[in-house]
């Protein structure tokens, strides 16, 4: 029976494209490219080996330097004795809370960047890490794609005002807001992961198959649909014409 990839060995190759604030998909692949040759330093603090391991090789592969740690006081030391651009931290360890771990590290470093791992997806749990300084709060189980979405975003100095264009449309990373001339429309974060992946192949057909790896993470049908439904969410957000359905092809973003 077929089973949703585990995150391990869920290495999608998304690349992540920025740039300046307004700009076509092309440049601002482009720009990102060059973002690379000056990559970040990130240090991951999980205890479940296969996540570091997944994660660590596809931040590798996209230019960071990565050091890891697999208990929380072992993180919290390497974090308060070097310097990174993003600390990545697992909630639940074997020796002591992450939230523990991440009110040290604020508390001695205010200014790090620290992004929260957790299988908890209690509301008040991601309130308290926010809180208490945590940039961004990603549950478990997530898209790849998403994570390095993220870890982008928070090592791009202009990130959060960054926008890619197709067309009339915009798309802007930082808000997750569409804008196709009538004011910014709201996206949830599978819409937007969605718009993304058809806007950075603007005019191409883009395959159902593409966006359940891209997006949610699967290599195999999970037997719903999924991906229609997302995209009738964004018709009905943006208008029908915007996204095609190309018979046994998949869907194609309009650029006119």
């Amino acid at each position: 029976m077929p089973r949703r990839r585990g995150l391990a060995h869920s290495l999608a190759d998304t690349l992540v494209r920025s740039g300046e604030r307004t700009m076509t998909v092309d440049h601002a692949i482009d720009e990102f490219r060059a973002e690379l040759m000056a990559p970040g330093r990130i240090l991951l603090i999980d205890d479940e080996q296969a996540i570091r391991a997944a994660i660590g090789r596809a931040l590798i592969a996209e230019g960071h330097a990565v050091d890891f740690a697999d208990t929380g006081s072992d993180g919290l030391g390497q974090a308060l004795g070097q310097s990174y651009d993003l600390v990545i931290l697992d909630l639940l360890m074997p020796d002591t809370d992450g939230r523990s771990v991440l009110r040290q590290l604020l508390r001695e470093r205010p200014a790090q960047a620290v992004m929260v791992l957790s299988c908890l997806a209690d509301v008040n749990c991601k309130v308290d890490c926010l809180e208490l300084g945590a940039r961004d709060y990603l549950t478990k189980p997530f898209s790849l794609a998403e994570l390095l979405a993220r870890v982008h975003t928070q090592l791009r100095g202009e990130g959060l005002g960054a926008v890619i264009r197709a067309g009339r449309l915009k798309l802007h990373l930082g808000r997750m807001e569409a804008d196709i001339g009538h004011g910014p429309i709201s996206l949830t974060r599978l819409e937007f992961l969605v718009l993304r992946e058809l806007m950075e192949h603007a005019g191409q057909s883009v395959s159902k198959g593409r966006l359940l790896t891209r997006v949610w993470g699967y290599d195999f049908e999970p037997g719903s649909n999924i991906v229609g439904v997302c995209v009738r969410r964004l018709r009905s957000k943006l208008g029908d014409h915007v996204i095609r359905t190309v018979r046994g092809e998949g869907y194609r973003l309009a650029t006119q």
